[in-house]
């Protein structure tokens, strides 16, 4: 196999995988048998079962944000646009949890809370950059602290979820309360 094509079969059985059954309860073998090489070979393209993982939810996150963006172009009123995009976002963090990684292992690892960290600092600079390339802020250097401001208080109330949720419903009914109660403050405070 080529090198691309080996590192493609590893993220695809891996992504599966995750999502059937959750990160916490994925091994290595499994992704090496779905794949169909050795449990050394993953080793070659990716340090640990965590960076496989972070790069799979990179991907993901790169790809739905870009959709999310080119989704809300038409947009003309700022208030709006930051609350669809920070909202969509939000929920593409819940999906993430919900299908890739899973609640249980959230809630229940230490390594999960240092994992949620270094893929939120992630989002949160990707989405720094996406978002003020958008149509309403390109060029306009004065948002980007207001931007950084809404980014950095969103992100760490949804991810909140993952660790003061006691189940997928509590999780819900938190989103459900960051749309209605918080983010239209956050968002004018941001404008």
């Amino acid at each position: 196999m080529e090198i691309d094509k080996i590192k493609e079969s590893i993220v695809k059985a891996a992504q599966e995988l995750f999502r059937k059954y959750g990160y916490h309860k994925t091994s290595v073998n499994e992704i090496a048998k779905r794949a169909k090489i050795a449990k050394a070979t993953i080793y070659k393209y990716f340090d640990s079962k965590e960076v496989l993982l972070h790069s799979i939810l990179m991907d993901y996150i790169r790809i739905s944000v870009n959709e999310i963006i080119e989704n809300a172009s038409e947009e003309t009123n700022k208030e709006v646009y930051l609350s669809n995009l920070i909202l969509k976002t939000s929920r593409l963090s819940y999906t993430i949890c919900n299908e890739f990684i899973g609640w249980d292992f959230i809630r229940e690892s230490t390594n999960a809370q240092g994992f949620l960290k270094l893929l939120s600092d992630d989002l949160e600079v990707f989405l720094i950059q996406s978002y003020r390339e958008t149509h309403l802020f390109k060029g306009d250097t004065n948002y980007a602290d207001r931007l950084r401001f809404l980014i950095k208080s969103s992100k760490a109330i949804v991810f909140s979820f993952a660790f003061t949720s006691v189940s997928d419903s509590d999780v819900r009914k938190n989103f459900v309360s960051f749309q209605k109660e918080i983010l239209p403050y956050l968002v004018k405070a941001a404008i």
